[in-house]
């Protein structure tokens, strides 16, 4: 049986537009983070008018806030420059977006509550499910206490997982 990843992969790769955003609980780490990786991957193989990346939070901690410093300098490091100013995800980014990606389970399941629709719903694919990478996470882990390992090892997965999500789209 096809997954729900599988089927929108299947729906999204012959689209002109592909519009992704990326979606953490302060939209200050992780889903930044997200964004400025695909962002990256998108520019260096010529692809910026196809993809819309974007990134929100599930809480309302940071409106209008730069993603946390730590991030900034570790994906400075990697040569990702994140100046999203972060917002809360909203309803409407279900009708505005193809595919929203939480970072963790509580991430989803807030995702799930705010979803309008059972197919909004569909389109929640969380980040886990496109890294290949062996690891010993079932998540994307939030490192706001970590020290900079833990920055290193969201860089990694994000890598990973972004690399898989643009070319299995493409």
């Amino acid at each position: 049986m096809e997954s729900k990843k599988e089927k929108l992969v299947a729906q999204l790769r012959g689209k002109d537009k592909i519009k992704v955003l990326f979606v953490c609980l302060g939209n200050i780490c992780r889903s930044p983070a997200a964004e400025g990786v695909l962002r990256s991957i998108v520019h260096e193989n010529g692809m910026d008018a196809r993809w819309e990346i974007d990134s929100a939070g599930t809480s309302r901690y940071h409106i209008g806030d730069l993603p946390d410093n730590r991030m900034r300098v570790h994906a400075r490091r990697r040569g990702y420059e994140l100046n999203h100013r972060c917002r809360q995800v909203q309803p409407y980014d279900f009708d505005d977006f193809d595919i929203i990606v939480p970072m963790d389970a509580s991430n989803e399941a807030n995702l799930k509550r705010i979803a309008p629709s059972l197919e909004a719903e569909g389109k929640i694919v969380p980040m886990i499910e496109w890294v290949n990478a062996a690891t010993r996470h079932d998540c994307i882990p939030d490192p706001y206490y970590d020290g900079a390992e833990g920055f290193e090892t969201v860089l990694d997965l994000l890598e990973d997982g972004c690399a898989n999500m643009f070319n299995e789209m493409n």
